[in-house]
């Protein structure tokens, strides 16, 4: 019972650090990337479709990403997501491919970046509290029922603080690398 509870816990942690990581990767820094363009969607064929799945990414030059879509008749239809997307960025679509030039991050939008990564960590944070909250209750419970002993009980409400502990410290981590990413110039 104690076993599945913590099991439980530690996948939908890993899946809290997951989404905190992919958060992080959709926020840009002075260097583009194929991950920036992950969360954009572009109406194909009357369908919402991520655009990474319509067109493959290069990234040829510090600041410049090109998509050379899969069907060039998505082409137009990728130009408007990105436009569209809050990237801020205007692509440029010579008939074959769309480049995307990103300009340089001023100081002032950096730090900006910097308050989201941090509320993005927080809300890590907090999803990853209330798994460990409900977790706990389950373990208080089978205490009360009496399915479990109360040293058992005890046991698994440390190994779940230790489950916490850790996945609290790779959403810091990651916290870390990502101001620090965001902070060099």
């Amino acid at each position: 019972m104690t076993e599945e509870t913590l099991l439980e816990a530690a996948e939908k942690m890993e899946k809290a650090v997951g989404v905190a990581k992919e958060d992080f990767a959709g926020i840009r820094t002075g260097r583009p990337s194929p991950a920036t363009f992950n969360r954009i969607v572009a109406e194909y064929y009357g369908t919402p479709t991520p655009i990474n799945q319509l067109a493959s990414f290069q990234v040829p030059e510090p600041r410049m990403v090109v998509i050379s879509p899969f069907d060039k008749s998505s082409l137009q239809a990728i130009e408007r997501a990105i436009r569209d997307s809050d990237l801020g960025v205007n692509p440029a679509n010579d008939g074959n491919i769309i480049r995307v030039v990103f300009p340089e991050l001023s100081e002032d939008r950096r730090k900006e970046y910097v308050k989201v990564v941090r509320s993005k960590a927080e809300d890590g944070r907090v999803s990853i509290r209330n798994i460990r909250r409900h977790a706990k209750d389950t373990i208080d419970k089978a205490v009360k029922a009496g399915d479990i002993s109360e040293d058992e009980g005890r046991r698994a409400q440390d190994e779940l603080e230790e489950l916490t502990h850790k996945h609290v410290a790779e959403i810091d981590e990651l916290l870390r690398h990502k101001e620090s990413e965001l902070l060099e110039v």
